[in-house]
């Protein structure tokens, strides 16, 4: 079984690295008939549980195929790398929070709207924000669909072209960088304390840093809203010049 196994990532591997195939889950066809007991819904929910309650780290496809009750070779003929497993369950957490089915009359109440329950997502499932698109695009039908909401709204506040894709980017970077930090960095009060000391004892080199103290401000909710409310003053100032 698991000569099988690595024959099968080998081609895998070799296929991707040659250029020959294609490297995002969405632009292929499905692996498999999807037929039970094992689909790709069937997977992806597995994948979301499992990431969920042992993080990023712990994700192989062996791991994966042990908690589906399933061979190895078995999962391989349904998703062919473990990157297919990541860009599905992420796109799955977008699938659970609907999109508005119309926009307000304010495109700045729209946005702020999703770029919050984007935020909310990706804090229910704090793995997902480390996995940033630096190996490719997301081009899953939920995330898609978020894109299209957010973009559209952006269009009608009055950006087009670079703007508009900048614009989007920002606001990508703002939620994805706010949530992978805040899931990551959980200091103790000891920690925090023996910062503060830090800080205090180097005032005459970082007078600024020591008197506003970032380090013990754990005000996460309120530093996003104030961080995204400078985005969107911007954004509304770019459309007006």
């Amino acid at each position: 079984m698991n000569l099988e196994v690595n024959v099968i990532a080998d081609k895998e591997r070799s296929s991707s690295q040659s250029g020959g195939g294609v490297g995002n889950v969405w632009l292929r066809a499905p692996r498999g008939k999807g037929e039970p007991p094992l689909t790709r819904a069937r997977i992806v929910q597995a994948a979301v549980a499992l990431l969920d309650e042992e993080g990023m780290d712990r994700l192989t496809m062996r791991h994966l195929a042990e908690r589906l009750q399933v061979g190895a070779t078995t999962l391989y003929w349904h998703v062919a790398t473990k990157s297919d497993v990541v860009d599905l369950a992420v796109d799955a957490i977008f699938g659970e929070t609907s999109v508005p089915d119309q926009h307000s009359e304010n495109p700045r109440n729209d946005i702020a709207t999703l770029v919050n329950d984007w935020r909310q997502a990706m804090l229910r499932h704090p793995w997902a924000a480390t996995v940033p698109s630096r190996q490719r695009p997301l081009m899953g039908p939920n995330f898609l669909a978020w894109m299209e909401f957010l973009q559209s709204a952006l269009l009608r506040a009055g950006l087009t072209d670079k703007r508009l894709n900048a614009a989007t980017w920002v606001l990508y970077n703002h939620v994805m960088g706010a949530t992978a930090t805040q899931s990551s960095l959980q200091l103790s009060a000891e920690e925090t304390r023996l910062g503060q000391e830090y800080l205090e004892s180097r005032r005459d080199q970082y007078p600024t840093v020591a008197t506003y103290n970032y380090i013990a401000d754990d005000d996460w909710d309120a530093s996003f809203v104030a961080g995204l409310e400078f985005l969107l003053d911007g954004i509304e100032a770019q459309t007006k010049r």
